[in-house]
């Protein structure tokens, strides 16, 4: 049996401004057509259907850990989560899901995806798979080196060697090349792109890791021998964990076994590193423009248009990108698409939001849009998702009036509790203990208008929360 380990960490800061910290690219439904409503996330669960699978193990950082959770129950899927509670590159990541799955009696074959991969195929990257697993049941620790279709500089190669079973025995890692070294691995068929999947037995990783890196190896298992469990979530020690070494599992283990073997797989795979890899994949019209949502464009070619939220009209342009969310737009050269990780730097330097959050927040209850905002006043559309509930809470310094727009809500102001259902509201006034809660089948929509001096998140005080927020 395999045990997927999803590896759901990571920014994806070059495809702002979708992607932000707070809401990464894993979490967006990108790459899967218009019609499609599935995250990255939710697709990459999806794509495990055709193997014989235990349910998996997710990994990710703690301030995501209730979007995981989410679209995991949207998928269908349970499974156990893995908070990190800082980042420390995929060696440790790995070695906690190792150490999560040789607890058990068994010593499943732990099949490593990201989180975040496009693959088109999924009968060949099926078949890619059940070529690995005998290798990895011998004892050898497998990549999968993507078949390239062209000298691509914005990957790190493998070259193989002799031959193991359907694999080959990896040669040797190579950094990411020039363009003149990448065309002569291509045109030799002797390298592979490093795809970042891998299937090994769970006590074979930690065997090797043992080995080469006992440092990380130690950490992460002080780092497991103090967990807690929290809902679906598995937190694991920070002050052990945080003095773990930060190090990739290629640097860490990959390039130092003598057991890594390759296994080729041609699947249509892309890792979605920027907005120019999606119209490398998505479909075009006859001049060559790829887009998404309310859409004119006019004498245009080679363009990536993505809009969520209005028309967008482009006149006159080649090769640009042009992506509109609700609070920021996008504009780059597709060649330069790359930098826009430097904005997200000067966002971040400039102490801004947009960095992080997008206008739409979510929470563990659903999400809330700040529709407008003044001195004095701030306004949102909240959505509480069925059986949810927001904190027991007060405010200090800001007033609220709820407006049902769909759906029933179970009020609790003061002292009170009762039902609010469509187009009526009730008034929270400063300092009154409160919650809001959707007693129904159906999503409940409100707008909530904010007024007071202060109108920030952070006054907020919490009696009790169902979903253990301090």
């Amino acid at each position: 049996m395999i045990l997927p380990v999803i590896m759901a960490g990571g920014s994806g800061s070059r495809l702002w401004p979708m992607s932000r910290s707070l809401y990464p690219k894993q979490f967006l439904p990108l790459g899967g057509g218009a019609e499609s409503n599935s995250s990255m996330l939710q697709v990459t669960l999806e794509r495990l259907s055709g193997l014989s699978v235990d349910a998996p193990i997710t990994i990710c950082n703690e301030e995501h850990r209730f979007i995981v959770a989410e679209q995991l129950r949207r998928a269908g899927c349970s499974g156990n989560i893995i908070l990190e509670p800082v980042g420390r590159n995929t060696a440790p990541a790995i070695a906690l899901a190792a150490g999560v799955a040789s607890s058990s009696e068994n010593d499943p074959l732990l099949l490593v995806l990201a989180a975040d991969h496009m693959i088109q195929d999924q009968e060949a990257f099926t078949a890619s798979i059940n070529k690995a697993i005998p290798i990895a049941e011998e004892g050898k620790l497998v990549t999968f080196g993507i078949v390239p279709t062209e000298p691509h500089c914005g990957y790190g190669y493998i070259r193989r060697g002799g031959a193991v079973g359907d694999g080959f025995v990896v040669s040797e890692f190579v950094e990411k090349p020039s363009l003149e070294t990448a065309k002569k691995y291509v045109n030799s068929q002797d390298y592979y792109w490093n795809s970042g999947m891998f299937l090994f037995r769970a006590s074979r990783f930690l065997d090797e890791l043992g080995t080469h890196r006992p440092d990380i190896a130690l950490a992460c298992e002080r780092a497991l021998g103090k967990t807690s469990k929290d809902l679906d979530f598995i937190r694991v020690d920070k002050d052990e964990f945080m003095g773990c070494p930060d190090e990739s599992v290629d640097y860490a283990v990959m390039e130092k076994t003598q057991d890594a073997v390759v296994v080729p797989m041609d699947a249509g795979w892309n890792d979605i590193g920027s907005w120019s890899a999606l119209w490398d994949v998505a479909e075009k019209d006859s001049d060559g423009n790829a887009v998404e949502g309310d859409t004119i464009l006019h004498d245009s070619k080679g363009c990536y248009v993505n809009s969520k939220e209005r028309l967008v009209a482009v006149v006159g342009l080649e090769d640009v990108v042009v992506v509109d969310t609700k609070d920021a737009v996008l504009v780059a050269a597709k060649d330069r698409v790359q930098d826009v990780k430097k904005i997200v730097e000067e966002l971040k330097s400039a102490g801004r939001d947009e960095c992080r959050l997008h206008r739409e927040v979510y929470r563990p209850w659903g999400k809330y849009d700040s529709i407008n905002s003044g001195e004095r006043y701030q306004v949102k559309r909240i959505t509480v998702n069925p059986g949810a509930k927001l904190s027991v809470q007060m405010h200090h310094h800001r007033a609220e009036h709820w407006v049902v727009v769909s759906g029933t809500a179970k009020v609790t102001n003061g002292k009170k509790t009762f039902l609010v259902t469509e187009n009526e509201s009730t008034y929270i006034p400063v300092g009154v203990v409160h919650a809001l809660e959707n007693p129904g089948k159906v999503p409940l929509e409100l707008i909530e208008v904010q007024s007071g001096s202060y109108l920030g998140e952070d006054d907020i005080v919490r009696f009790e929360d169902k979903y253990g927020r301090a």
